[in-house]
């Protein structure tokens, strides 16, 4: 049954694109072979959905606190989207792909959606042709047969399509299908290795669960796309008689991908663009409002990123060297039998639980890592049996989806549910390759049980505790996630939180200093513990978080 086009479809949509890139991710991925041939494109437009996936989750779960009834609008949502693309965008394709639906919200959200099913195509049309004329204005040198060729060819079929919605997206993902199989012929890398675009392949993908979300919401099926790799019945008369083989070597191209966030008005970014175009190439500017999303390939990365110094404000900065990433991605490796995976909040903490064997997500602040990333941690690990700890209470939902997602490509994984640094800690401390799987589990699992945790943070704003009513500037103590003591000095509200959670008995306290917390403060806090529980032991670990100043376990 036909669904309208409204917030509901658009949360559909994120989940069947993101369920439809996690099953194409490899195969996208295999077939990677421009602009540069080093097998990411998969992994980053998956990372980019999901990204604009969790972006419109946040806001339905917003709207349920405030009735049972309240939902978001259609505008909401498809902001929310575009907003969540661009910040999680990755890589060329993930890039463009934020682009591609930015200039689908600026249309959607500019009407609020049709009641009839005669808007939704009409809307559906305008925001499809939109999306090119965006993706276009972002990229500096457009090259055809590449996802920009698809996405024009989707733009183009629905313009010329009549019906309703779920008909104008069928024939948008049947032109784009047809367009696709196109680049091989379009574009001379793709034809001599002989295989589609694989940005191309990845927007097939995620039009397809277009389709699905206007044809019967979540739980239709969504168009089967073509193979990504066929050999050369693939290729049209006229393309490159020695197409075949995917023996395609990475080139002499840049050395560096440089990712980044920048907050800057229009006229600086129009400079950038041009200092960019001349430094490297594959440049991409998307965004807008005074956020933009930079992506470029250049040999001085270091230039790149000064040069978003001088237009604005950029963060979150990723700087990929081409060559390192093709060779992890090409060493073949035995796989180990047992692996640990650990999510810390610094590099302090990066450094100890890497040191203590364990494969490490480092969390940057404010940005909570996607499933996709602990995924990927876990393929990085290589190992049969892996334990996963998320070391905050908020992961849970995301290391489950990544344990769920690992399990389906075949490793056995445990994740136990820790809930803070310390606890992880804890359970790497008896963590042993050389046990069985469950034994080993069960004494990680106990090991973090048995640790109870505490944090130190800075309150932002006034607001109520369960504490009472703390004021912006205070420290707060809270023990096991929730607020206990709320006091006006780091150490001093430490030790109070101390005595609370030691009056329960201890034998062993773990403090991790923030990343500006002095060295004095541990020593006073040593101090203290060794003044009114002499049978506790203490130790001290630099962990570099910035959320909380200090963190404390209790075993």
């Amino acid at each position: 049954m036909p669904h309208p086009l409204d917030a509901d479809a658009v949360r559909a949509w994120c989940a069947l694109a993101l369920d439809a890139l996690g099953g194409a991710r490899e195969e996208i991925d295999a077939i990677n072979v421009y602009p540069v041939a080093d097998g990411d494109t998969g992994t980053n437009l998956y990372l980019t959905v999901e990204s604009a996936a969790r972006a419109v989750d946040a806001v339905f779960d917003a709207h349920a606190t405030t009735g049972p009834g309240s939902r978001p609008g259609l505008a909401e949502a498809v902001r929310a989207m575009a907003h969540g693309a661009l910040i999680g965008a990755r890589g060329n394709s993930g890039t463009i792909l934020a682009q591609l639906l930015r200039g689908m919200a600026e249309v959607l959200a500019a009407t609020g959606g049709g009641q009839e099913a005669g808007d939704d195509a009409t809307l559906l049309r305008r925001a499809l042709r939109r999306a090119v004329e965006s993706a276009y204005e972002g990229v500096a040198r457009p090259v055809e047969g590449t996802v920009l060729s698809v996405a024009t060819a989707a733009a183009e079929a629905a313009e010329v399509t009549p019906g309703d919605g779920p008909a104008v997206a069928r024939a948008a993902y049947e032109g784009a299908l047809t367009a696709l199989a196109a680049t091989p012929c379009q574009l001379e890398v793709l034809g001599r290795a002989g295989v589609v675009d694989a940005g191309g392949k990845g927007l097939v993908e995620v039009l397809g669960a277009l389709v699905a979300a206007l044809t019967g919401g979540p739980g239709a099926a969504r168009p089967t796309a073509a193979p990504a790799h066929a050999a050369h019945d693939w290729l049209a008369e006229g393309c490159p008689a020695e197409a075949g083989g995917l023996d395609v070597p990475p080139g002499d191209g840049p050395a560096f991908e440089v990712i980044y966030l920048l907050e800057a008005d229009d006229a600086a970014v129009a400079r950038l663009r041009a200092r960019l175009d001349a430094l490297g190439e594959s440049l991409v500017v998307v965004g807008g409002d005074g956020l933009w999303n930079v992506h470029v390939h250049v040999d001085d990365a270091g230039a790149a990123v000064e040069a978003g110094i001088d237009a604005g404000r950029p963060y979150r900065v990723r700087i990929t060297h081409f060559g390192a990433a093709a060779t992890e991605r090409t060493r073949v490796h035995e796989p180990v039998q047992r692996a640990v995976v650990a999510v810390v909040p610094g590099e302090g903490l990066a450094a100890l639980c890497a040191e203590a064997g364990a494969t490490v997500v480092t969390v940057r602040p404010g940005e909570p890592p996607a499933s996709g990333e602990l995924v990927q941690a876990v393929r990085r690990a290589n190992a049969r049996e892996v334990v996963l700890l998320p070391n905050d209470a908020d992961l849970r939902h995301t290391a489950a989806a990544a344990a769920e997602q690992a399990r389906a490509e075949g490793v056995r994984v445990a994740l136990i549910p820790t809930r803070s640094p310390v606890q992880g800690i804890a359970a790497l401390a008896v963590h042993e390759p050389g046990r069985r799987f469950d034994e080993d589990v069960v004494a990680m699992t106990s090991a973090a049980g048995a640790t109870r945790h505490a944090e130190l943070v800075v309150a932002e704003r006034q607001s109520w505790t369960m504490a009472g009513v703390c004021q912006a500037g205070d420290v707060l103590g809270l023990i096991d996630g929730d607020v206990a003591v709320i006091g006006a000095e780091l150490a001093a509200t430490a030790e109070t939180v101390l005595d609370r959670m030691l009056a329960a008995g201890g034998e062993m306290v773990t403090f991790v200093l923030g990343a500006d917390v002095p060295e004095a403060v541990a020593d006073r806090l040593q101090r203290h513990v060794r003044g009114g529980h002499l049978a506790v032991d203490t130790v001290v670990y630099r962990g570099g978080q910035h959320a909380a100043r200090l963190i404390i376990g209790v075993e």
